[in-house]
């Protein structure tokens, strides 16, 4: 992989770890056990996703983020707690895919990969908050599915065509700033008519 690429791969499983970051853990770990990543010499740290432990946390926490994601009261509580866990893993994926031997481009990717987790995640949490409150349950198992679908097919773009992928990423991000501004906007409006 070229420079470029891994830096839109490391661009693109921070976003996606934003809205599902054990997912993102387990497929990716899952992918290079079965070996249908070949892992380049400069991305060996991202070695330890394989290993078996790994892959049995991040998918049990996979699965239960699964469930807990259609049941919007959980889902809130779900999105609160990992407000801080999902930009510090975004933020890792991202150091592990960048050269380990240049402590620019690690300080760099860590602060981007964080920041992009965190404002995926923001909208997600935006997006969500706003479909939680809605009071038939069918319109959040649809939006949760949805993310679901969404993160397995830009995974596996990330991982087959990282600049494509890392265009979308950039698009999402953009997404996610305006999914913020239109929550808070609404949140405004409610807390005006109170």
């Amino acid at each position: 992989m070229t420079g470029v690429e891994l830096l839109a791969l490391a661009a693109s499983t921070s976003l996606l770890a934003g809205w599902r970051l054990y997912l993102v853990t387990f497929v990716t770990g899952l992918a290079m056990r079965l070996g249908w990543i070949d892992l380049p010499d400069e991305l060996v740290a991202l070695d330890v996703l394989a290993n078996p432990w790994v892959l049995v946390l991040s998918g049990a926490a996979a699965l239960f983020e699964f469930f807990a994601d259609k049941i919007a009261f959980i889902d809130s509580l779900w999105d609160g707690i990992n407000t801080a866990v999902r930009p510090l893993g975004g933020a890792l994926l991202a150091l592990a895919i960048v050269d380990p031997g240049d402590p620019v481009w690690q300080v760099s990717a860590f602060i981007l990969g964080g920041g992009a987790a965190f404002l995926s995640h923001s909208g997600k949490a935006a997006t969500r908050a706003m479909v939680n409150t809605s009071p038939e349950p069918v319109s959040n198992m649809i939006v949760s599915t949805g993310e679901d679908v969404a993160t397995l097919g830009l995974l596996a773009l990330a991982i087959a065509n990282p600049v494509a992928a890392a265009i979308i990423a950039v698009i999402l991000v953009l997404a996610s700033l305006w999914l913020i501004l239109v929550a808070r906007r609404l949140v405004r409006q409610v807390l005006n008519r109170s």
